[in-house]
């Protein structure tokens, strides 16, 4: 009955925010804008070439291309959720958000960071499929079952985010409206509640370990019989292949998990001993760089994605400078 009662609306809900940056370094802000800026800038044009080369290339309808396509969707979607709004605050000082746009925010913004993560294991199953059973590749990846794993993992993420999307939402706000944060990050919202904001913390919390644990804990699985088998190859340039294929994988799982779990456990656990403005930035890149990151790393490890944007960037830049001259 109290739990009932402490999320229905009390009070009117606020018409809007107020997001302050990141507190304690509103005299960089515009520095911040110009790397936000050239990062957004990098994350868009990076997964729409991505994009456009596996679309248009037929050699590169295959499982894993597929993936890395969809991740580049994703991508764009994670980094323009909260990227625009908060080169507004760091450049013009826009920093009011209506109440609707904050919790449509924090919906895409987490829920795409739960796709992706969704994306990684498969990418993971992808690579353990090519290198450890390479003669049923075809018959084990097929169209029917690479859609059946996107629709598992967009389903997973939404019925993780629309829950706590709600409980927050419904909580009664009648104070403060000034969220300490750059977007409307679930944890910096529900603080300013008049009731206690536990119920969605612990949620998020939960939610969000044991998603990203089963996930690391598969991939982890799946690259060490990945790891036993390519050492098991008698050819040396099989061998690094398959490193060279796994090892931008890699990277890229570092780039999301490493500081999007520090993220997550500073905001609970280092509260006094991690300075506030180190947790908002800790957040903030957490969304924009590997986005940023991402077609970088795919576009200089894999050969066949860099050689087709490069032949993509010729025709269009150089084939198109001698017509016109």
């Amino acid at each position: 009955m109290m739990l009932g009662l402490q999320y229905n609306h009390t009070t009117a809900s606020p018409a809007s925010f107020f997001l302050v940056g990141v507190p304690g370094l509103q005299s960089s802000h515009l520095w911040l804008a110009i790397l936000l800026t050239a990062m957004y800038f990098v994350a868009l044009l990076g997964n729409i070439l991505i994009m456009t080369v596996i679309w248009m290339d037929s050699n590169l309808q295959e499982p894993m291309y597929w993936l890395l396509c969809v991740l580049a969707a994703v991508d764009i979607v994670m980094a323009s959720s909260v990227a625009p709004k908060m080169v507004c605050i760091f450049c013009a000082g826009d920093s009011y958000i209506s109440f609707n746009a904050c919790f449509t925010q924090m919906y895409f913004a987490h829920a795409a960071t739960a796709v992706e993560t969704g994306l990684l294991l498969a990418m993971a199953f992808d690579r353990y499929i090519a290198i450890c059973k390479p003669l049923h590749y075809q018959r084990i990846l097929t169209p029917h079952t690479m859609l059946g794993m996107a629709v598992v993992i967009v389903v997973r993420a939404i019925l993780f985010m629309t829950p706590l999307s709600w409980m927050v939402s419904h909580l009664p706000f009648c104070g403060s409206t000034v969220i300490l944060h750059s977007y409307c990050e679930h944890i910096a919202v529900a603080k300013l509640a008049c009731a206690d904001p536990m119920p969605s913390s612990l949620y998020s919390l939960i939610g969000s370990s044991i998603i990203v644990g089963s996930d690391v804990a598969f991939i982890a699985a799946s690259y060490n019989l990945i790891l036993r088998a390519v050492f098991g190859l008698s050819s040396k340039n099989a061998q690094l292949k398959a490193l060279s294929t796994c090892g931008s994988h890699m990277g890229v799982m570092a780039l999301y998990y490493l500081p999007g779990m520090a993220s997550i456990y500073v905001a609970w656990l280092g509260k006094d001993l991690v300075p506030l403005h180190t947790q908002v930035l800790l957040a903030d890149l957490y969304l924009v760089i590997p986005p940023t990151l991402n077609p970088i790393i795919y576009g200089l490890r894999t050969k066949q994605i860099r050689e087709r944007i490069w032949g993509l960037l010729r025709h269009y830049l150089f084939d198109h400078v001698n017509l016109g001259s």
